[in-house]
């Protein structure tokens, strides 16, 4: 891991840029730790500088809760080498939504499968890393998005303790047998007006995790329109598992 750059945000949060293994990433640790921080991993759907403003606003909510948080750039996503299945399969999906029908699991799978594949690796490489540094320590949440990017860390990351999930993409059809394998505390945040999401998918999805402390979170709403209480709530299910 290389760091490659380093600010002071105006709340105290330390802000550092690395890289590793040409993955760019986002770490922030909370202005002062008498001890080495619980860490939060935080997923979302795009590119570091395009995600940026929600990132650092999630990221300060973590610190104020005394947890580190970390963010890397998806696959073929920002400032990353293009794919072009990926692209097509970007093409294909938009166009479905905007022809109004549903969207066949050939392009949920295209879409989604290959980025798991390519970007679960990439965040256990950077969770060994991050577990290096002497400011960090455990235990570690998952919190956020790709849905499917989430599961497949809860199955196969024995590290990773609990995790917030986010029901505002697209999950092949694979992932509902691997969600019966998840069995840390999970929280699930659903908007239920969210614009091209299955509802019933992630209503089916949350049924499948097997875990036995399961929360499911449902609002009105489209997709980013999640209430503060709804994000008060994930922050206070990260407190009970992680402090």
């Amino acid at each position: 891991m290389q760091f490659t750059s380093e600010r002071r945000l105006d709340d105290g949060v330390l802000e550092r840029e690395f890289t590793l293994d040409e993955v760019p990433g986002i770490l922030w640790t909370p202005a002062a730790a008498s001890a080495p921080a619980p860490l939060i991993l935080i997923g979302h759907p795009g590119g570091l500088r395009a995600m940026y403003p929600r990132l650092v606003a999630r990221a300060r909510h973590c610190a104020a809760d005394g947890f580190a948080a970390a963010a890397i750039e998806l696959p073929w996503s920002g400032d990353r080498p293009r794919s072009a299945a990926a692209e097509q399969a970007r093409a294909d999906l938009r166009a479905a939504l905007e022809a109004g029908g549903p969207v066949d699991e050939d392009i949920v799978d295209r879409l989604i499968l290959p980025l798991v594949e390519k970007s679960v690796p990439e965040w256990r490489a950077t969770l060994d890393a991050l577990l290096s540094l002497p400011e960090i320590g455990g235990p570690v949440g998952y919190s956020g998005g790709v849905i499917a990017i989430g599961v497949r860390l809860a199955v196969v990351e024995p590290r990773v303790s609990a995790a917030v999930l986010f029901a505002g993409s697209f999950v092949p059809r694979a992932f509902f047998e691997e969600a019966r394998q998840v069995t840390i505390p999970l929280h699930v945040l659903l908007q239920w007006d969210d614009e091209g999401n299955d509802r019933q998918a992630a209503l089916d999805l949350f049924d499948a995790f097997g875990s036995q402390e399961k929360t499911l979170h449902a609002n009105m709403g489209g997709h980013t329109g999640v209430p503060q209480f709804a994000g008060d709530a994930a922050a206070q299910f990260f407190t009970r598992h992680l402090s």
